[in-house]
Order: C-alpha cells, then sequence, then structure tokens
C-alpha cells in the first residue's frame, strides 16, 4: 500500500479489481469446467493432480495436438508465474516484519537495488525444503491452515487498530459496515478451518496450529534477545498522531485477548462437529 502513488485512491481500487477479478474466476472456471466435462470427467485423477487441465481445455475448444501442447506450455509458464508472484510478495512480507521487530534482523538486509535479497534466499530455502517433503498435498494443506489463520488475525487486527489509534489519518478507511462483515467472515473462516482442514489427511488441523506457533519462539528471541524487549522506532512512525512525539496509550484491553479466544472457539467448534460429533 505504502508504494502507491495516492495510497488513498489507488488502493482501495487494487483492492476493488482484484477482488473482483478473482471472484469471477472462481466462479467460472469451476461451472464451465463442470458445465462442459461432467461429473465423471471432473473426478479423473489427471483433473485432479492439474496434469489434465491443458487437455481438458483444448478439448473444450476441439483443437488438434498443438493447441494442446499450446495450452499445456502456457500453463506452465502460469505456474512459474504464480510462483514467482507469491515468492515475492511473502519475501517483502518476510523484510517487513524484520523492519517492525518480528522476524530475525538479518532478513533486512537490502542490496544495492534496494532488493531484500536474504528474504528472497530465505524464501527459496524454505520452500525447497518443503518441496523435497513426499506428500506435497499435506504440504500445501498445511500451508493453507497458516494462510487462514492470518487471515483472522489479520481482520480482527483492524479493529484493534482502529480501537487503539482512532486519530491516526488513513489514506482509506473501509465503511464500518464492510469492517464488521470482514470481521464477522474471520469467525466464519476459522470455523471452516476446524472443519474442513483434515479432509486433507489425519493431523493437518495439528499440523497446521504447530507451525504457525512457530512464529512465537522466532518472535521472542527477536525481540528479548536481539532488541532487549524494545520494537524499532520506525514501526511506530505511521502510528503516531501528527503534532505529538511518541504513540498513545492501548484502549482495547482484554478485547484483543477476546478475539483469540472468540477465535479459538469457533475454530473447535468447527471440528467437534465435524470430526468428534459426527
Amino acid at each position: 500500500m505504502s508504494e502507491f502513488k495516492n495510497p488513498g485512491r489507488d488502493m482501495v481500487r487494487a483492492i476493488l479489481w482484484s477482488g473482483g477479478f478473482c471472484i469471477l474466476a472462481y466462479f467460472l472456471v469451476p461451472f464451465v469446467f463442470q458445465g462442459v466435462l461432467g461429473t465423471k470427467a471432473m473426478l479423473d485423477p489427471g483433473i485432479n493432480s492439474g496434469a489434465g487441465v491443458g487437455n481438458a481445455l483444448a478439448g473444450m475448444l476441439h483443437g488438434g495436438a498443438f493447441v494442446t501442447k499450446l495450452f499445456v506450455v502456457l500453463l506452465f509458464f502460469t505456474l512459474i508465474l504464480a510462483i514467482m508472484t507469491a515468492m515475492s510478495g511473502s519475501s517483502r512480507t518476510l523484510f517487513q516484519g524484520s523492519q517492525d521487530g518480528w522476524l530475525p534482523k538479518y532478513l533486512s538486509h537490502l542490496n544495492k537495488h534496494k532488493v531484500p535479497t536474504y528474504a528472497m534466499w530465505t524464501n527459496l530455502v524454505v520452500n525447497l525444503v518443503l518441496l523435497l517433503m513426499s506428500n506435497c498435498i499435506f504440504v500445501l494443506a498445511v500451508s493453507n491452515c497458516n494462510y487462514m489463520i492470518f487471515n483472522f488475525l489479520n481482520l480482527n487486527a483492524g479493529w484493534i487498530h482502529r480501537v487503539d489509534n482512532a486519530e491516526v489519518p488513513r489514506p482509506y478507511k473501509a465503511p464500518k459496515p464492510v469492517f464488521i462483515a470482514g470481521v464477522c467472515m474471520a469467525y466464519l473462516n476459522v470455523f471452516l478451518l476446524g472443519a474442513g482442514a483434515n479432509v486433507w489427511g489425519k493431523g493437518t488441523l495439528y499440523a497446521g496450529l504447530v507451525s504457525a506457533l512457530i512464529a512465537i519462539p522466532v518472535f521472542s528471541y527477536r525481540h528479548y534477545v536481539t532488541d532487549k524487549g524494545r520494537f524499532p522506532q520506525d514501526m511506530f512512525s505511521d502510528l503516531i498522531p501528527e503534532g505529538k512525539t511518541e504513540l498513545g496509550p492501548t484502549k482495547a484491553g482484554v478485547l484483543p485477548y477476546m478475539a483469540l479466544a472468540g477465535g479459538l472457539a469457533s475454530m473447535s467448534l468447527g471440528y467437534l462437529i465435524f470430526w468428534v460429533w459426527k
């Protein structure tokens, strides 16, 4: 967001256009595949693994061997582009987390072109290790558990930030109905996490929670050992109102802890309903 020329105008446009495109794609692609191929063909192992998608697309267009190979090549490039985009975005997240005092300090390194190379190399090595594991589907499922947890924390952090720092100017402020809907969806998401994670294998939910909790010792070492219990001053630069020199007192009180407890309860309820009480 901070890299937009005019965040107040450009950020909301980027979110709406990206969201609209995703909704359209996630609706049209399954709808078209189901309608053209039918249920039997959709259950084909090639469609499930993705290896037969190129052939299926060519068959929809009644293309020959050349069209089939073209689709396979395009899908391959699409996959590479998706990997590059994901790794670029996650590397920037590692860099920013290090800048804000959450992750190891070495991830803050920038080369002469202002690229977070250490974060990119760390990202690459970790992903290579994960790809060496025998069950890639299980790794993806655990990663998705982490994404759902991150989504829940982000959406709740929004209202906590609004309570604690209501006077801080924002480039864009979401309307209250949209804001409330987002928080409600956060609890629905963690309910679905508890209900559906183990579809991908026994223990997926527990593995996702354990992998997410790894962040606690990583943060503790950075914060209490490296930074001696103090966050970097730059972390607070966007939170200090004009005319003031320091961050104001927090106002949310026990509400963040209640939000976490509510999320844990929602996830546990989904797990109990679909895996214990069924």
